[in-house]
């Protein structure tokens, strides 16, 4: 007598990754150099989750948000190079709005990046996850657990500056949403002065976030803030300026790409429980919203930089 065969389902492995957002970006601009455009990220404490289940018999890969096409390109990609078959299922689950420069599309692709990359057991290092980005949109610097200065058009690691203790981030959202690829369509034109002054805005972080100066973090955050007023104007920068001074922060720090506004203030402060309840009352008057963030620090990441297509830190 035939032994029946066995009809279970072959069924795959699951994969999980995570990615943090940003609130805006400590400095954005271009440099005077060929693809000069960077930033230098300002991580925090909100997160994206994605979950792959690789099932061999699905023949195609589908996603949940269906909104997230991005998403669904990259796993696709990443699933076309790998031997074998590779169809399944993503979810991707996310705490940061999107569309107001906090980086939750690129938190998205990194966290899809390593959620694949884990279900299909391939490595994926913050270099090959660059590679994937680049042809789908301009990208935060998110997949490197530190603050870096990051070629966001080219999608390229610049430099590791380190970590900071942690910020308290009072933040508001003008409303709307921008989305980042057309944002980064519109030619920029840096006159050579700005450029300059942005190398030197970028000297001064490179020097201070290793010293934890978190004062001189605020003063380059508000500068960077005020100088990307040409490209996306905030109505609300001068009100919070004035916030940030009667409450005694450090600066102010925007979504140069988005529709956020946040007064920074030092964590390690005795007052500082004080300072964000009247910071967040003044917010409140000033647009009816009000969030508030925590800087992710990184103990141990030390500053240092990289050469184009070195990957330093691990995925």
């Amino acid at each position: 007598m035939q032994a029946p065969r066995d009809v279970t389902p072959v069924q795959g492995t699951t994969g999980v990754g995570t990615a943090f957002g940003t609130f805006g970006e400590l400095l954005q601009g271009a440099l005077p150099e060929e693809g000069g455009d960077f930033l230098v990220t300002l991580p925090v404490a909100r997160w994206s989750m994605a979950t792959f289940r690789h099932d061999p018999g699905a023949g195609r890969i589908t996603v949940r948000p269906a909104h997230k096409t991005k998403a669904l390109r990259l796993a696709r990609t990443i699933a076309e190079e790998t031997p074998g078959p590779a169809g399944g299922a993503l979810t991707v689950s996310s705490v940061i709005p999107e569309g107001k420069g906090l980086a939750s599309s690129s938190a998205d692709l990194v966290a899809t990046a390593r959620a694949v990359a884990n279900a299909l057991n391939v490595p994926m290092p913050p270099a090959r996850i660059e590679r994937l980005l680049a042809p789908i949109e301009p990208t935060d610097g998110v997949l490197y657990p530190a603050i870096v200065a990051f070629h966001h058009r080219a999608v390229r690691l610049r430099a590791v500056l380190g970590s900071l203790p942690a910020m308290t981030v009072v933040g508001i959202d003008e409303g709307g949403a921008v989305d980042t690829v057309d944002f980064n369509r519109v030619p920029k034109s840096y006159s050579a002065a700005e450029g300059r002054e942005y190398a030197r805005l970028l000297d001064r972080l490179t020097s201070a976030i290793p010293r934890h100066d978190l004062a001189e973090v605020g003063r380059v955050a508000t500068r960077s803030a005020l100088m990307n007023q040409s490209l996306r104007y905030k109505r609300s920068l001068e009100p919070m300026l004035e916030i940030c001074r009667d409450v005694g922060g450090l600066g102010v720090a925007v979504g140069h790409s988005g529709t956020t506004l946040g007064v920074l203030l030092d964590s390690r402060d005795p007052s500082c429980t004080r300072r964000a309840t009247a910071a967040s009352r003044a917010c409140a008057d000033l647009a009816g919203n009000v969030a508030v963030y925590r800087t992710l620090s990184f103990p141990g990441v030390a500053a240092r930089p990289v050469a184009p297509d070195t990957s330093l830190l691990p995925a």
